[in-house]
């Protein structure tokens, strides 16, 4: 089976995050099964302009380089007509092409060009479509997102909340057949294990949604508690770096924070997952973290808010501590480290993703949506 997978933006750094590296992931895991899939994207950021990369984590990828021709729209803003000119060729040459469907200027083109080839097509959406009242996001819908959310073979989400979301932007026409896919990470063989002293890590863009400022914020008391404690912030910056370091300083902690910047590579990302005794996203909505999976995957207990789609999972597993708001981070961070309570949520963090959040769960499910979608697709199209 031939299958195309498309994403918005692919960079060095992986600051475009989520859906990309869920994308590879997907990729990537279906090759190891014997899958002939591909990754098709726009690329920015690269040393050089003429020698985007052919492969990525092992997946064989096609890169566009990225124009920026609406820049006020930041990532929705970015396309290329090289890209565009060859969609509909691409979209003919696959059995199935999957689509991680955002308003933009290259998702949504390419999902358009799969209906009108007639090729099954599956949407994944992240949590990144529903309702709006933004008037240019309300055009997009009316000029594509309604028609494709509609003639998909399958709609893929989440979370209940996004499965309701996603349908009421094609409300009150039927939207496609939608199935529950979440996101996973590969098992880890061995939880880790503690030394030195306390670490508390964020992993993730540093970007204003995200909360890194809430991060910063919790230090001064869980340094009270915990002097020789260090707080680690890694990731790439997409616009909240300068705000969050600034914090750091006003609160007289710029000393025991390491900024770190983007961290490439899986093994390096474990490496520091590895390396912290508690894992802090304190994001106000966040769809399915896959940082939030990795970090449980190698037993570090985490501390997310409740209005994110990882929630009621570590709520109920007890494999962290699950804040209403950033101002709780300080008080979370405080409970988990002490020892006992920090080795009880480990081994609830590690046991979770192994029971429910891995990746060969996830490519079974993502399987079977591909055979019953070629089914529908060879013999009618609505």
């Amino acid at each position: 089976m031939r299958i195309l997978q498309v994403v918005t933006l692919h960079t060095p750094t992986h600051a475009f995050g989520g859906p990309t590296r869920v994308a590879l992931g997907q990729c990537r895991g279906l090759r190891e099964r014997g899958w002939r899939a591909t990754l098709v994207a726009l690329g920015d950021g690269f040393p050089s302009r003429g020698a985007l990369p052919r492969e990525v984590d092992g997946v064989p990828v096609r890169l566009f380089q990225a124009r920026h021709v609406l820049p006020r729209f930041e990532v929705s803003g970015i396309t290329s007509p090289a890209l565009l000119a060859r969609a509909g060729a691409y979209a003919r040459s696959a059995d199935v092409v999957h689509v991680h469907l955002m308003r933009d200027l290259i998702t949504l083109p390419f999902a358009l060009a799969a209906v009108a080839a007639g090729t099954p097509l599956v949407l994944q959406t992240h949590g990144m479509v529903d309702p709006t009242d933004k008037p240019v996001a309300k055009l997009v819908d009316a000029l594509g997102v309604r028609r494709v959310l509609r003639r998909a073979d399958a709609v893929l989400y989440l979370t209940e909340r996004e499965r309701r979301e996603t349908a009421a932007v094609v409300a009150p026409a039927p939207i496609g057949p939608q199935h529950r896919l979440v996101n996973g990470v590969p098992p880890q063989a061995e939880r880790r294990t503690l030394e030195g002293p306390p670490t508390v890590l964020y992993l993730a863009r540093v970007q204003a949604g995200k909360r890194p400022e809430d991060f910063v914020a919790a230090m001064p008391a869980v340094l009270e508690r915990h002097p020789d404690a260090r707080f680690v912030l890694a990731g790439p910056d997409t616009g909240a770096l300068a705000d969050t370091l600034a914090l750091a300083d006003a609160l007289g902690v710029r000393g025991a924070l390491d900024q770190v910047g983007p961290v490439e590579g899986r093994d390096a990302v474990l490496q520091l997952l590895r390396s912290a005794h508690v894992f802090v996203l304190p994001s106000i909505q966040d769809a399915f973290s896959v940082s939030v999976l990795e970090a449980m995957s190698v037993g570090t207990p985490v501390v997310v808010t409740e209005t994110t789609g990882l929630a009621p999972d570590v709520a109920r597993a007890g494999a962290g501590r699950v804040i209403p708001d950033g101002s709780a981070v300080a008080s979370a961070v405080l409970e988990l480290l002490d020892p006992a309570a920090n080795e009880k949520a480990s081994v609830a963090a590690f046991e979770l993703v192994r029971e429910s959040f891995t990746l060969d769960g996830v490519l079974d499910a993502l399987e079977r949506v591909y055979a019953g979608v070629r089914g529908a697709g060879m013999t009618a199209r609505r």
